[in-house]
């Protein structure tokens, strides 16, 4: 049940990553709630790292954890 969640989790962060390519879909109810869904782990990320990088490698980093957490359970 909790890989479940994760791999959920883990494709919620992908969908995520290309709904900010397409600013056309930004306003929709769906993706906002999507963008907060996702902003709930990346947000600490960001912040940990340096505010000049040329992408946001936030949700990289937080896939990764969740691919350790999933190995290491």
């Amino acid at each position: 049940m909790i890989r479940f969640l994760l791999n959920l989790y883990t494709i919620l962060l992908v969908i995520d990553v290309v709904l900010s390519y397409l600013p056309q879909f930004r306003h929709l109810p769906a993706v906002i709630y999507i963008r907060k869904a996702a902003d709930f782990t990346c947000r600490p990320i960001r912040r940990l790292l340096p505010p000049d990088l040329p992408f946001d490698f936030s949700p990289l980093i937080v896939m990764f954890g969740i691919q350790l957490v999933k190995a290491l359970w």
